[in-house]
This record gives C-alpha cells, sequence and structure tokens, in this order.
C-alpha cells in the first residue's frame, strides 16, 4: 500500500504536527500502518526468521510502536478537543484498532516463537528488562486468548470489539451530559460567596456566546465555586443534582449510560470466564501486585475499619456546625463542602480563597520544576512544539550536561470540549533502536480555570496537589533509563503501583520549605505567610477520615460490581453501590445520585477492578515518603535514589522489588496512617 502523501500521523521522525491533524488524516494513516503491521507481521511468522531478540522482537515492536503512536495521537484529540467529525472518524477506525490488537494477542504462531525464545540459551543472555519483555508477553498471549480453540478466540475477539466501542460510547455520554448543562443567572445577588476569578469566568462563558449575565456550568472549576462558595442553598441543590444525574435515565435517553454499564459488565464477565478466571477481577488482578479479590476487599475494609471513627467524628462536628453556624438543620450532599469550607475557616482561621491568592499557575509551574530539578538532577526548559490548542504548552527535561532525557506537553485548562478529571499519557516511550535512542514524551493534562483577562489561573491547594500528582506519573514515564518499550516507563508497571510516584510527589505541596518557592501573592508576589502555612498543616486531616472512607466506597463498589455481581440478575447496579453505602459512607447522597453513569475510571478507562490501587499504592507512596522525612526533604542523594531504583527502572522489576530496593524492606502502612492523622487507630489496635 503507498504511504499516503503529507498526512501528520505518519510523520515519525519529528514532533507530532497537532495543530496539522484533521479528521481526514485518520483512516487513511491507519489503513497505511495497520497493512504495514500485517505485512511485517507475516513475514515475522515464517520459519526463516529466527525466534531472537534481533531478528524477531525488535521489528514486532517497530512496526506495532508506529500503529500505536498514531492511534494515541488520535485518542488523545479525541480527548481534549472533541468535535463530531472527529469523534466519527475515532469511532469508524476504534473497530479495526481492536481487531488488530486482539488478532495479535492471539496469534499463536507469534506466542510458539516468544516462548521459543524464552526455552533458547539467549533468553539467558538476555538483559533482566528484555527477559520480563519475553515473561510479560506470554502472559498476555494467555490473557488474550492464544490457547484457546479458534471458536472461543473469536468469541474473545467480539467481545473485546464491543467492549471498545461501549467504553468510547460511555466517555461521549458523559462528556455530552456535562457539556450540554448549562445553568443562566442574571444577577449577580444569586451568586453571592462565590470567589471573583469564577464570577469572572461564568461572565466570560456568557459574553462568548452573546449573552448577558452568567453561564454556570459542570466543567470542573465551576462546578466546585458553586458547592464550595455559593450562599444560595437552592443554587448549590440545583447544580449538584444536574450533576448527580449526568449520563442516567433522568437525561436523553441517547445519554443514558445505565444500559451501557451493564452490557459492559456482563461482557466483562463472559471474557473473564471464557479465559478460565471466576470473575473479571481474577483475570484484572493477574498483571497486578494483588493477588485476589478477598486480598484486596480485605485491604480496604480494614482501611474503612480504621478510618470509620474519624469519619463519624467528621460528621458529628460537621452537622453540628452547620445547625448552630449556618442554620443548616439537615446536612445534604449539596451542603457538605459548602459548610466543610465556612467551618475549616472558622476553626483554621483561613479561607480557601485567601489560600488560592498564594498560588497563581505561573508561581506554582516554576516552583514545581525547581523542586524537580533540585531532588532529581535535572533542567526542564521551555520547548517548541505544533500543539492542539493555543493554551498548550511544550517543554523539555535535560541532565545538568544538557542532554535531552524527555519533552512534555502541558494542557492546564477547562474547555467545553475537553475531558473531565487530569492525567497523563504518553505520546512517546523512551527506546532504544540501533545505535539510536529515542526519548519518551508525555501528555501532562488539567481542567484548571482559564485565566481572565490580566489575571493568571489561581490554583487551590488541592489543585496544586493534582498537577504534583499527575507530574509524578510524568515523571515516572519521562526519566526511565530502561530502553527496552513494553517495560520502559508507565509500560509494564503493575497497575496498583503506578500511582506510587504520583502519590509520593504530592507529599511535598506540605513542606514548608518548598511551598515558599511555589508560593507568590498574585498582587504583591509575596511568598505565602509562614503563619498561613501553619493553619494549613494544622487543617491537613481535615475531613481525612470522609476523604479516606469515600475513597474505599469507590474502591469496593469496583472490587465488587467486577467480582460479585450479576449484571443479568435481579439486582441492580444501584442496589450494589447502596449496599456498598450502606456499609461505608456515613454522609449518604440522595437517591437520585448516578455516580456510577460518570465513574469513567472503570467504565471507559484502565481501573476496572482496579481502582483500589489508588489506596494501595497510596502506602507504598507516603512510606517512600517517610525516607526523605528521615534523611532530609529536600535531599538530593535520596532524590537520587528515588529516581534510580522507582523511577529510572519502570516495569523491568516487580514494582515491590523496586520499593524495597529503595526502602531497604517491606512497605508499611504507619507513614499513610501518620499522614492522615489516624495512627492512633493503628496504635490502638
Amino acid at each position: 500500500m503507498n504511504k499516503p502523501l503529507d498526512n501528520p500521523l505518519l510523520e515519525f521522525a519529528r514532533l507530532t504536527r497537532f495543530d496539522a491533524i484533521g479528521p481526514e488524516h485518520v483512516k487513511p494513516a491507519l489503513d497505511y500502518l495497520l497493512a504495514g503491521a500485517t505485512e511485517t507481521i507475516a513475514r515475522l511468522e515464517g520459519p526463516h526468521v529466527r525466534a531472537s531478540w534481533n531478528d524477531f522482537i525488535e521489528p514486532l515492536e517497530t512496526t506495532t510502536e508506529r500503529l500505536a503512536r498514531a492511534w494515541k495521537a488520535v485518542e488523545h484529540l479525541n480527548s481534549v478537543v472533541d468535535s463530531p467529525a472527529l469523534r466519527e472518524a475515532y469511532n469508524q477506525n476504534l473497530p479495526k484498532i481492536t481487531a488488530f490488537w486482539t488478532g495479535l494477542a492471539q496469534n499463536p504462531r507469534l506466542f510458539e516463537k516468544y516462548r521459543t525464545l524464552a526455552q533458547s540459551a539467549e533468553f539467558e543472555r538476555l538483559s533482566a528488562a528484555k527477559r520480563r519483555v519475553i515473561e510479560h508477553a506470554l502472559r498476555d498471549f494467555e490473557l488474550g486468548g492464544a490457547l484457546l480453540p479458534s471458536e472461543q478466540q473469536a468469541q474473545v475477539a467480539a467481545i473485546q470489539q464491543e467492549l471498545a466501542l461501549l467504553s468510547q460510547r460511555f466517555s461521549e455520554n458523559e462528556l455530552d451530559a456535562t457539556k450540554d448543562y448549562a445553568l443562566w443567572i442574571d444577577s449577580e445577588e444569586h451568586l453571592k460567596g462565590m470567589p471573583p476569578e469564577a464570577l469572572a469566568a461564568a461572565r466570560l462563558r456568557a459574553e462568548r456566546e452573546g449573552r448577558q449575565g452568567y453561564k454556570i456550568t459542570l466543567e470542573t472549576p465551576c462546578y466546585l465555586s458553586v458547592m464550595q462558595f455559593a450562599e444560595r442553598r437552592t443554587l448549590r441543590s440545583a447544580v449538584y443534582e444536574a450533576n448527580a444525574k449526568r449520563a442516567s435515565e433522568f437525561g436523553p435517553a441517547q445519554r443514558d449510560n445505565t444500559r451501557v454499564i451493564l452490557r459492559i459488565l456482563s461482557l466483562r464477565t463472559e471474557l473473564a470466564r471464557l479465559l478460565g478466571f471466576a470473575s473479571f477481577a481474577e483475570l484484572s488482578l493477574v498483571p497486578k501486585m494483588a493477588e485476589t479479590p478477598e486480598q484486596v476487599l480485605g485491604f480496604l475494609k480494614d482501611l474503612a475499619e480504621r478510618a470509620r471513627p474519624y469519619a463519624l467524628r467528621d460528621l458529628r462536628q460537621l452537622r453540628a456546625f452547620a445547625r448552630s453556624a449556618l442554620h443548616i438543620n439537615d446536612l445534604e450532599a449539596w451542603d457538605a463542602l459548602y459548610a466543610a469550607e465556612k467551618l475549616r475557616q472558622q476553626s483554621f482561621g483561613f479561607s480557601e480563597q485567601e489560600v488560592k491568592e498564594y498560588f497563581p499557575e505561573p508561581r506554582v509551574l516554576s516552583g514545581l520544576f525547581n523542586l524537580v530539578e533540585r531532588l532529581f538532577a535535572v533542567q526542564i526548559k521551555p520547548d517548541q512544539a505544533p500543539v492542539w490548542h493555543p493554551d498548550v504548552r511544550f517543554y523539555r527535561i535535560e541532565s545538568r550536561q544538557g542532554e535531552l532525557l524527555a519533552q512534555f506537553y502541558l494542557d492546564l485548562y477547562s474547555r467545553p470540549n475537553k475531558r473531565s478529571g487530569a492525567w497523563m499519557d504518553d505520546a512517546r516511550a523512551r527506546r532504544r533502536v540501533g545505535s539510536r535512542l529515542q526519548t519518551p514524551i508525555a501528555f501532562l493534562t488539567c481542567n484548571f480555570s482559564e485565566p481572565v483577562g490580566n489575571q493568571p489561573s489561581l490554583l487551590s491547594h488541592d489543585q496544586v496537589t493534582t498537577l504534583f500528582h499527575e507530574f509524578g506519573h510524568g515523571l515516572h514515564h519521562m526519566l526511565t533509563q530502561v530502553e527496552e518499550l513494553p517495560v520502559s516507563g508507565i509500560h509494564g508497571v503493575e497497575w496498583d503501583a503506578v500511582e506510587l510516584p504520583s502519590q509520593f510527589l504530592e507529599n511535598f505541596c506540605w513542606e514548608w520549605d518548598v511551598l515558599k518557592h511555589v508560593t507568590g501573592h498574585v498582587s504583591t508576589g509575596q511568598p505565602l505567610p509562614r503563619a498561613l502555612f501553619d493553619q494549613m498543616l494544622a487543617a491537613r486531616n481535615f475531613h481525612a477520615g470522609l476523604q479516606t472512607l469515600r475513597q474505599i466506597e469507590y474502591g469496593l463498589f469496583d472490587m465488587l460490581v467486577h467480582s460479585d455481581f450479576d449484571a443479568q440478575g435481579p439486582r441492580s447496579v444501584q442496589e450494589l453501590l447502596d449496599s456498598v453505602r450502606e456499609r461505608v459512607a456515613v454522609l449518604k447522597p440522595p437517591a437520585y445520585n448516578r455516580f456510577q453513569n460518570h465513574f469513567s475510571h472503570i467504565f471507559a478507562g484502565g481501573y476496572a477492578a482496579g481502582y483500589y490501587s489508588y489506596k494501595w499504592a497510596e502506602v507504598l507512596a507516603a512510606d517512600a515518603y517517610a525516607k526523605f522525612e528521615e534523611e532530609g526533604v529536600l535531599n538530593p542523594d535520596t532524590g537520587s535514589r528515588f529516581r534510580d531504583e522507582i523511577l529510572g527502572v519502570g516495569g523491568s522489576r516487580p514494582a515491590l522489588e523496586s520499593f524495597k530496593s529503595f526502602r531497604g524492606r517491606e512497605p508499611s502502612m504507619d507513614a499513610l496512617l501518620r499522614h492522615t492523622g489516624m495512627a492512633e487507630a493503628r496504635r490502638a489496635r
């Protein structure tokens, strides 16, 4: 097949021209790459190709990497600049891409070549990273159905096809339901209490549509501003309800994710049983650190038991305050953030709005970069690349000697056609091909408020923590020293350990020696006052019990819905979630809340039967950070060891082995309990 002319998705020798990619480029590029990959695989299957690393695995990785990189670019654009034409191009090509990867995982001739190599004398001479690539490949062939009879392989392929389309539909329904909501407010009086920058943003949204007044949306910055600061209870209630009902039976039928969820769960169960597992949770855990659903459930229930007394105390305090100070006698879900913010102001003497003024986004970025440079002996510099939106920036990471290590795109602001949340993804992985070293590139995406006028975006401390979190993921991908793509950076890392670097980096947001360099008042440029920092530190574990139980609720629901739920039985998903809340939650949402209908982590992301990993990895992250507390928070020697033993090795060895190499022992929960203010429960047991 002839290579399409001037197609930006086929330019692998330079940075992707994101500003030039259009929906019309998708099909020609993918057809060309699929044809090339299919031709290469047919050649590699032949008996004349030796089952060796250089002759077999390296050319296979090259052809599949090009296809993966082109599709990743399309996937990313679909997430950050969604449009009808791009969505149509994505959906038209998704089945072909899914079929290719499913077929690859079931290819018996490729499987046999990997197995031959694993049993050869060459295998023992390969590096540990290359041996792990082969071991992972053999595992993934089995999980892909390579050992099944052809009839069952076809069933697996059909299931994978439908699951890919359903996950995309789930994501589209959530995005559209979020995007379509608008509440128009004429009078600023109705928005009393909201921060000035939130009001300015709401006014700007209205102006862009040629209207007066204010436009309230369900985009995260706007939603949180209403829930946390708006004094009018009816406004909070209305916006909360709209958010809670997104993509459910309460809206347009074509955007209701209820049936989508049931079909996803049914297909996942069927897939697991075809592959010899009792549940999808068992299948999901094969490449993870945790061994069984029962082990995960035990971990979550134990943590819930430790957190529950603190959560009950938090709720009693919040309800008493709401009654006495706010005259809210029946605290509801839409009151919780508002009342908590008022209680925090009274208890600790500061408001989040006061804190935000010390975290203008340019100052935060500069401070984050300085921290990373100091800890990990690198330099972060602005760089140039074509981008998909004018707000996107591009940077390079160099060694102190000026060697290029990695690059990354930074897309910080919320907009209507952009998926909600924050994430890191890989645009390109580190890999050596012959004498040429390919350096990694990352996508770093957030949804903060855009700057309005001359004022930069002001970040809450929680948003600063989010930025550090995603940058931790980015460092894991970008500072790898592994040169075999399947275990380079975040590749090949157990999913329940992938949050270790991200949650680890969050801890620095609570260090005075860090924050005084990350902050600068938006008007005066003065750093955060030490007194205000001390007040923030005193409030660090404010409502930690409630927050911990909320995460456990999500993790339990995820594990149970994938291990102990019959999608075709009489019990509904809502009833399962309600039962989890009865067991765990202390502040229960209203009956109309359909959280599961926009729980994209598990129905449109990679966290199915894996959401527990946030808490699992938090144990590892807190314990790893404790070593910095013991040896000096900004100790470059400790930073160097963390870079070498955790960030640098990627998926080239088991995550637990990497942790023990850094920490010198097995992980302990003590640091997490201490950081969250629940250490007394540990001692009392």
